[in-house]
């Protein structure tokens, strides 16, 4: 079952090969032409109408006989232009598939309608018309118009219920008859089970577009609860827990030990979520702000911000750094950053004029951030709600940091913050 599988796919793949060979329907076109010229030949010279219609043009009315054992020259003329109408409606009906690749309807109709003049006027069909007629059919099915394949395919059952042709052009109109009804049928099949193989493809690449933008817009949403949540939770966890231990006068040492620990594992948790956020965003595969790297203590990103800040106030602003940048924690660069990027907000609205200073100090164990101001100090400088200071502080404390704002030494408002260096974060 299996070989005869292997079979039948080989020599449809061997078919479509041959199809597939640009000049396929001119070679075609001949080769049924040579053999459908070599069948009229032989049909006419055996052919009963062609001997009759050799007398009939060979004796007129009123002439008599020619010598018995001469044929007269007349009746062989007959007989030759009968044999040259066999042979031009071989090749009509066959040579037209030449054009069938890039004309398919007016190759069927041109072979279609050669086929049932030669069955009705002189009553003969070649095999190669047979051919021509179920390639066209099967053609015109596939690639032209469904409904004209049917009614060139309509007459030969007619023909073959009237009789018109004996002898073999009726066996041949015959399986016409079952044949080219078939042939048009099957292109008509062949072309509806590609149409279907196509929109069932087009189909599930929609379905599989929609779920796949099903699918990141559930993880963007996730990764919005997480960021605006979840996250918030878990760092006032860290916040209060170590705000618990500094506050609590009297407090054991075991019970500080205690939320030390729970405000450790926070900040380790809130570092594990940024790395989960991360890969969200990159599968939910977010507009391109969402997708850049977040920002940190890169010397190019630091400029950038201070430039932006400049723009904006019109005041001078410094970037001081002491000792050489080491590479810190992703989340402990980003709270650094966030809190430059508040305490020259802060600045900028309530010191409006005054120049600042930023001061980056790396050590091997912490990073000490100085913000400062020459402004009025800490009356103005200090926004009314605290929301800005409250909000530098919970960043600080959220990665095991600590942050301090008051005046300043000369004048003006300091934020000061001390965040875990690289030999800290990795202990």
């Amino acid at each position: 079952m299996d070989r005869t599988g292997d079979r039948s796919g080989g020599w449809a793949a061997r078919w479509r090969r041959s199809a597939a060979i640009p000049h396929a329907p001119v070679v075609a076109g001949v080769l049924l032409a040579v053999l459908a010229l070599t069948e009229a030949i032989v049909h006419a010279r055996s052919s009963p109408l062609a001997r009759s219609f050799g007398h009939a043009v060979s004796r007129p009315v009123g002439e008599t006989i020619a010598h018995a054992g001469t044929p007269p020259p007349v009746e062989s003329t007959g007989a030759v232009l009968y044999v040259v109408a066999f042979g031009l409606l071989g090749l009509a009906t066959t040579l037209p598939l030449a054009l069938l690749w890039a004309q398919p309807a007016a190759a069927a109709v041109v072979v279609s309608t050669t086929i049932v003049l030669s069955i009705t006027a002189f009553q003969t069909l070649t095999v190669a018309g047979l051919g021509a007629q179920l390639v066209a059919g099967y053609r015109l099915g596939r690639s032209g118009s469904y409904l004209l394949a049917v009614l060139l395919a309509v007459p030969y059952p007619v023909l073959a219920l009237a009789g018109t042709a004996g002898g073999e052009a009726r066996v041949l109109t015959l399986l016409l008859a079952s044949l080219a009804p078939a042939a048009a049928m099957a292109g008509i099949a062949r072309r509806a089970h590609s149409e279907a193989l196509e929109n069932t493809a087009a189909r599930q690449v929609i379905a599989d577009s929609l779920l796949e933008h099903t699918a990141r817009g559930e993880r963007a949403r996730i990764a919005r609860e997480l960021h605006d949540v979840v996250a918030h939770h878990i760092s006032m966890v860290s916040v209060q827990a170590e705000t618990a231990r500094l506050t609590t006068p009297g407090m054991p040492a075991a019970g500080a030990e205690r939320l030390s620990a729970i405000g450790d594992t926070a900040r380790a948790a809130l570092t594990e979520m940024r790395r989960l956020l991360g890969v969200l965003r990159e599968d939910a595969q977010a507009d391109a702000a969402d997708l850049r790297p977040q920002p940190g203590l890169r010397l190019q990103e630091l400029n950038e911000l201070l430039d932006e800040s400049r723009d904006a106030s019109g005041t001078g602003i410094r970037l001081i750094l002491n000792g050489p940048p080491v590479m810190l924690d992703p989340g402990v660069e980003l709270a650094a950053y966030r809190i430059v990027q508040e305490a020259l907000t802060n600045a900028r609205r309530h010191a409006p004029g005054a120049a600042v200073d930023v001061e980056l100090h790396y050590a091997g164990d912490a990073l000490r951030l100085l913000i400062r101001d020459n402004g009025p100090g800490p009356s103005a400088a200090a926004p009314a709600d605290g929301h800005g200071l409250s909000g530098m502080r919970e960043r600080a404390a959220a990665v095991g940091g600590r942050l301090r704002t008051g005046p300043a030494a000369g004048g003006g408002f300091l934020v000061e913050a001390r965040l875990p260096g690289k030999e800290e974060t990795a202990a």
